[in-house]
């Protein structure tokens, strides 16, 4: 018989399992959901950039396509048959080969093409330049006369006197004035001829004796007998005014 007033027995606590597995579940599960955001953002991100890459190619072959044709109308008059013009299949297997990485690679490969019309077009106006240049240098001195190629020198150079004297006329009158006119019919005719003459050996190639005729009693001619009608008819209005 137990004693009176002793203690009841006492049971025993459940052990608690330091593993929750409600807790471990839900901890996989955000983890999941915070990879998952990650590759949905990386996705979203890669799709904008390939969008934005596909309108930029678009708008570059646009404009690679409009400096081409260009070119190729630049070409055709100048007499390139139209077979030269148009890409061999090698050239467009490394074409296609150079683009198949994606819309980044098309817009790389588009840019350089775009480099290369640029550089093109600098080749077809510098020929064009040099064509026109070398025709006009080859007329020079092949198929006119001497005379005649060199008053386009020395003309220019006999107007100097002349419009000179008539504005010594329009800004005075008198004894000065004459005496200005004078001088400058004396001495300007020289100095035209002179410059008329280097210009002559400057702008002419020499002929087949290795010598540019400069015509020189033509030049003198030239310069000297309209300073002498205008040196006088300049003497008479100055005196008489």
């Amino acid at each position: 018989m137990t004693g009176v007033g002793s203690a009841p027995p006492q049971r025993a606590a459940p052990e608690q399992n330091p593993s929750d597995p409600v807790a471990a579940a839900w901890t996989e599960y955000l983890a999941a959901a915070r990879q998952l955001d990650g590759i949905r953002r990386g996705a979203a991100t890669a799709a904008g950039a390939q969008a934005r890459s596909v309108q930029d190619a678009r708008e570059e072959l646009t404009a690679v396509r409009a400096r081409l044709a260009a070119q190729q109308s630049r070409l055709r008059e100048r007499g390139v048959p139209a077979m030269a013009l148009v890409p061999s299949p090698p050239e467009v297997t490394a074409a296609a080969r150079s683009m198949a990485a994606g819309p980044a690679a098309a817009l790389t490969a588009l840019r350089a093409a775009g480099e290369c019309a640029d550089t093109a077009d600098g080749v077809l106006d510098a020929r064009g330049w040099a064509t026109v240049a070398g025709l006009w240098r080859a007329s020079r001195s092949e198929g006119w006369p001497a005379r005649l190629r060199n008053l386009l020198v020395y003309g220019p150079m006999a107007l100097v006197t002349p419009v000179l004297q008539i504005v010594l006329v329009l800004t005075g009158s008198g004894a000065r004035i004459a005496l200005a006119a004078v001088l400058l019919g004396l001495l300007l005719p020289a100095v035209a001829f002179t410059v008329g003459r280097a210009g002559v050996g400057r702008l002419f190639r020499p002929g087949p004796a290795g010598r540019t005729d400069r015509t020189p009693r033509f030049g003198l001619l030239v310069c000297g007998v309209p300073a002498a009608l205008s040196t006088a008819g300049t003497l008479v209005v100055a005196l008489a005014g």
